[in-house]
């Protein structure tokens, strides 16, 4: 058997029962590019056509145990092997009957002995090279089946990137909007209050200018400033939290005693709403207390937004899991359960917000916080029945 390991090889099945038959054969066929398998009946040539793939058969007709015309019917009968070209070699006269009983079981041609040495070569050269054309047809195919899709791939992210892309200038104009809309409100407030106070001063009313009236002057300054203020600090969280530098400063922190002073503050922005805190002491952890309490002042912004002016109530303790637990609840619209984690997403806000102050980044921002902290925040709610926000801290373990 002779022939090259490239992938250019090309393979030849010879089958006769007679030896020297075969190295006759396998000697007249020789050649570069041509592997040669012989095989002595027609059972090993099954065998060989179980493992190798051909580009043409040559049977020897007349063989004892399986003749090649019955090998032959094999052959056609595998779906595997069912196109392979299949030539007899016959010492039989040319009897019309013999050769339609030939092609009748699948043969391509004939080669009567003794061979033609020329005819042989010339008909196998032909085969071959068949062989090798579908080959080279079936691999072009292959790659070109490949190549379409890899297209399909690049046009499937490229459409991708393109929706990536107008989501972030939608969201970038409706940013730079709400950032307008932000500070306009305190600026304008403002301004406004700075032009009515000098144009007090220039006509010299300092009349105008009461204790009670400056108290309230500075109080609304106050309120401006702090709504610009987390405006910006909000901004350079989200910065922070999109470039992988938030920073956060554990130290032991009393998370009843931190919920406590921010419900006192936070009294006199809820006006008439009844706001109230039930505190299990003891709840004591290594967070960073300005963190975590900037997660409840936006919780309870978020309730005094979206609570219609109904109790809220502020709850701290432990779950059963040994978790701290701090949850804002209120009776307010509630939110349906396709909105619960696009809420979460920056600049996304409740579905009723409408003209409702807020840039949609207190969720977002707080939900990194208190993933910082090994811990994660959760919402319970349904339309008209308020909602409940739920933050899981990690605790160390008890001594």
């Amino acid at each position: 058997m002779t022939g090259s390991p490239t992938d250019d090889v090309v393979k030849l099945l010879i089958v006769d029962d007679l030896p020297e038959n075969l190295l006759a054969l396998e000697a007249l066929l020789r050649e570069d590019g041509l592997e040669i398998h012989a095989a002595g009946s027609g059972e090993d040539a099954l065998s060989l056509l179980l493992e190798h793939d051909f580009a043409l058969a040559l049977l020897d007709v007349q063989m004892p145990e399986m003749t090649g015309f019955e090998l032959a019917e094999l052959i056609r009968g595998s779906s595997r092997t069912a196109h392979l070209p299949i030539v007899f070699v016959s010492a039989a006269d040319h009897e019309p009957s013999y050769t339609f009983r030939g092609y009748e079981n699948g043969a391509v041609d004939f080669l009567f002995k003794p061979l033609d040495a020329l005819a042989v070569k010339s008909k196998v050269r032909v085969f071959t090279e068949l062989y090798r054309k579908r080959r080279e047809l079936r691999r072009q195919l292959i790659q070109v089946e490949t190549a379409h899709a890899r297209q399909e791939q690049l046009l499937a992210e490229l459409q991708q990137t393109q929706g990536e892309l107008q989501r972030a200038l939608r969201m970038r104009d409706e940013f730079m909007s709400m950032v307008s809309h932000e500070l306009r409100t305190p600026l304008g407030v403002m301004t406004l209050d700075q032009s009515v106070r000098r144009d007090r001063l220039e006509r010299g009313d300092l009349a105008y200018f009461s204790a009670e009236r400056l108290r309230t002057m500075v109080a609304r300054d106050s309120r401006q400033l702090r709504s610009m203020t987390r405006l910006i600090d909000d901004m350079l969280d989200v910065s922070r939290i999109q470039h992988g530098k938030l920073s956060i400063r554990p130290r032991e922190t009393d998370l009843g005693e931190l919920a406590s002073h921010i419900v006192e503050d936070f009294g006199v922005h809820f006006g008439s709403v009844p706001l109230s805190l039930d505190a299990e002491p003891g709840v004591v952890g290594e967070w960073d207390d300005s963190r975590i309490g900037q997660v409840l002042v936006n919780l309870l912004n978020n309730a005094l937004r979206y609570g219609e002016g109904q109790p809220v109530k502020v709850e701290v303790g432990r779950t059963a899991d040994g978790m701290a637990r701090l949850a804002v609840s209120d009776q307010g619209v509630g939110i349906s359960p396709e909105d619960q984690e696009r809420i979460f997403e920056q600049f996304e806000r409740g579905p009723t917000a409408g003209s409702a102050p807020g840039m949609g980044l207190g969720l977002f921002i707080s939900r990194h916080f208190v993933r910082a902290h090994g811990g994660d925040i959760r919402l319970c709610s349904a339309p008209g029945e308020g909602a409940c926000f739920e933050v899981l801290l990690p605790m160390p373990a008890a001594a």
